[in-house]
């Protein structure tokens, strides 16, 4: 590894490592659900194994960044945020994304593709219905604070700790719905699918993003899909936590044994031979 570029990782804003890790097999970077944070991603490092770096990244207007403005449109976003990730493709990476993470983490794997930057090696794609589906949702960004709050309640994307407490809610409510406006204003465009293996993964009990919805995202990869389902609602990663992280952990194992056994006979790099074998 590059220790010059692995360090500015740790010093860079966009994103927050809990568990460093000098030599990783591989790096996850992680994006969170709407008015969330790097946080939501805390404590993964312990129950996945020491090869796996766990880097979740941290939008404007959150966590340390709380003073900067959120992003409210996606193409701007990436805009920002491709500059920022690609100079920590040193090593290979897949991206696991939940609800609004799984949309952002979905397009930036397509911007990637459109800059002919390297690709992740696997992407995990939770509590987001498929992209191309249309949304019959209303709606919300723009509703008064009154019935935003409202709405938000409905949708069971929040999780209940904030909703309970006024005071907490004051403070996650202008991120919200950036993020919903984030959400509600992006543009869907049809695209070939994406060369990398999709895992997408489901709450049994989400009545906002059915299973069946989810399914879907198998149109989006040419390379392989499967679908996870778990005993929870729309925050089944927490719930589900231990369960959903062993699915991981045996996905990206399966992709570092095969790259070990790439390695032995090949001499290009790390990057190259993971996207050889994934």
């Amino acid at each position: 590894m590059n220790n010059t570029r692995s360090s500015s990782l740790y010093k860079n804003p966009w994103f927050h490592v809990q568990k460093r890790v000098e030599q990783p097999s591989i790096r996850l970077f992680c994006f969170s659900y709407a008015g969330g944070s790097a946080g939501a991603f805390r404590g993964w490092c312990d129950l996945l194994p020491d090869y796996i770096e766990v880097c979740s990244v941290q939008l404007p207007g959150r966590g340390s960044r709380f003073r900067e403005p959120p992003i409210t449109n996606m193409s701007l976003l990436l805009d920002m945020l491709v500059p920022e990730i690609k100079q920590h493709f040193n090593d290979p990476f897949a991206f696991f994304g939940h609800s609004m993470g799984a949309q952002v983490s979905f397009e930036l794997a397509r911007r990637l593709r459109s800059l002919n930057e390297p690709l992740p090696v696997h992407l995990f794609e939770s509590g987001r219905r498929a992209p191309q589906l249309e949304s019959n949702r209303k709606i919300i960004h723009g509703l008064p604070e009154d019935q935003f709050l409202n709405e938000i309640k409905k949708l069971n994307g929040t999780p209940e700790e904030a909703l309970q407490h006024p005071e907490l809610m004051e403070l996650v409510s202008p991120i919200l719905r950036a993020d919903i406006k984030l959400v509600e204003t992006w543009d869907y465009r049809d695209e070939l699918p994406l060369s990398i293996p999709i895992t997408a993964l489901a709450g049994a009990a989400d009545e906002g993003v059915p299973v069946e919805s989810i399914e879907e995202w198998g149109v989006q990869t040419s390379k392989g899909f499967t679908l996870r389902v778990f005993n929870g609602d729309h925050f089944f990663i927490n719930s589900c936590k231990s369960e959903v992280l062993a699915n991981v952990s045996a996905t990206l194992s399966a992709i570092v044994q095969s790259y070990t056994l790439a390695a032995s006979s090949s001499s290009s790099s790390k990057l190259s031979q993971f996207n050889n074998v994934a």
